[in-house]
């Protein structure tokens, strides 16, 4: 068993990482703006959708941009680059269901369900067609919503997570199969706990957070047939020494309509679609490249 957790935590070493850079029936706001020296004013609030009382930053106007964490994150995890995206857009940050400021509740960790929670968060905020950046968990959570509630959407922005759980490395399948309540305790010595304990309204649901996590990530599924009938435009962002497949992500970008012929020496035929690889990142460092918001907002601002 203590071998088990011990492969188990390498699955979790992004969070080191992640917690290096993160803190009426329908809306309570926290009445309160705080100063952020990376872009503007930020307005913190909750709201109450899908059963859930959800927790959101907003920063900056425009174009509304939803940004999603990863697993075990929270609104923190995108900030070296939330100021660059709030130059010009509207972004609202979010803590998923059992993460950061967003208590749990009696259901399990879903990806279907989360996507209703965004689907309830974009229309009771009244942002009309949204952009939507997910990272590797907000990914899984990104693409429902974009298969499930495509009319709230404008643009999509996936980073580093596959359309089937056999995208990711057989290694890394074989370290999440590892993953129990077990796993809580010994996790309880990063620093990702510690900022679960700083931020979580109820701090002693770590383990039932970590055993529903557990089971949502050892979960077999494959979207093929969802993805390759997504109509909207998606950028695809993967590292060069992801823990996703390579040639995984090109079968993705080849569901969306890219990769299929030659566009032409002027460019007509080319897709509607996207397909990024950054060097000399891996999936755990991603979403820290200074080169991402280079990346994401010439194919947001793209008419």
């Amino acid at each position: 068993m203590k071998s088990a957790i011990k492969i188990s935590l390498t699955w979790f070493l992004f969070s080191f990482l992640i917690t290096s850079f993160g803190d009426s029936q329908h809306t309570e706001h926290i009445n309160k703006k705080i100063e952020n020296k990376m872009a503007t004013d930020t307005i913190k609030a909750y709201a109450y959708v899908n059963g859930l009382k959800m927790y959101y930053e907003i920063q900056g106007a425009g174009q509304p941009v939803i940004v999603l964490h990863g697993g075990f994150g929270n609104t923190g995890l995108f900030m070296p680059n939330i100021g660059t995206l709030a130059k010009n857009n509207k972004v609202i940050a979010v803590d998923l269901q059992g993460h950061g400021r967003t208590a749990d509740i009696d259901r399990p960790i879903d990806m279907d369900s989360m996507a209703n929670d965004i689907a309830d968060l974009i229309r009771h905020l009244n942002l009309g067609k949204t952009n939507v950046v997910g990272y590797s968990l907000g990914v899984s959570v990104a693409l429902r919503l974009c298969i499930q509630h495509p009319e709230l959407l404008n643009k999509v922005v996936l980073i580093s997570c596959p359309f089937k759980r056999k995208g990711w490395f057989p290694d890394l399948l074989v370290q999440q199969d590892q993953m129990g309540p077990a796993s809580a305790e010994a996790l309880k010595q990063t620093p990702m706990y510690q900022s679960y304990l700083k931020l979580a309204p109820k701090p002693e649901d770590w383990t039932k957070l970590v055993t529903k996590m557990s089971a949502a990530i050892q979960k077999e599924y494959d979207w093929s047939k969802e993805v390759a009938a997504i109509k909207l435009p998606v950028l695809l962002v993967c590292a060069d020494a992801d823990a996703v497949i390579p040639s995984h992500m090109v079968e993705f970008f080849k569901l969306l309509g890219g990769g299929l012929k030659d566009p032409g020496w002027q460019g007509t035929g080319r897709p509607v679609s996207q397909l990024a690889i950054i060097p000399g990142e891996t999936h755990y460092t991603l979403f820290m490249s200074p080169v991402l918001p280079d990346v994401i907002i010439p194919f947001l601002d793209k008419k």
